[in-house]
């Protein structure tokens, strides 16, 4: 069945696993928001590969296009490595991520 008769037949879409990742200091408290969490700085911790500064989170996302930032002590941050970006209402980038 294809995706466009399923949202007929109110069957949702399939959530698809995407990975985040983020360097950041050892030690710091990484947490990324976007629109797939209502933009809540502190649902989504994301964790140190022991103290190395990469931070890591898998997040079940449904299908469509998400804006994101990720929060660093408190500090929002784009995502550097993010090729699409837009500019949001604060006049600072939101990263893009299509599912």
């Amino acid at each position: 069945m294809s995706g466009e008769k399923r949202k007929k037949a109110g069957v949702p879409a399939k959530a698809k696993e995407v990975q985040f990742e983020f360097s950041a200091a050892p030690g710091s408290h990484v947490f990324v928001a976007g629109t797939f969490n209502d933009w809540n700085p502190a649902m989504n911790p994301m964790k140190d590969n022991p103290d190395s500064g990469h931070y890591k989170v898998s997040l079940k996302l449904p299908p469509g296009r998400h804006e994101y930032r990720f929060i660093v002590d408190g500090v929002w941050s784009s995502d550097p490595n993010c090729p699409e970006s837009v500019v949001n209402e604060f006049g600072a980038a939101n990263s893009v991520i299509q599912v």
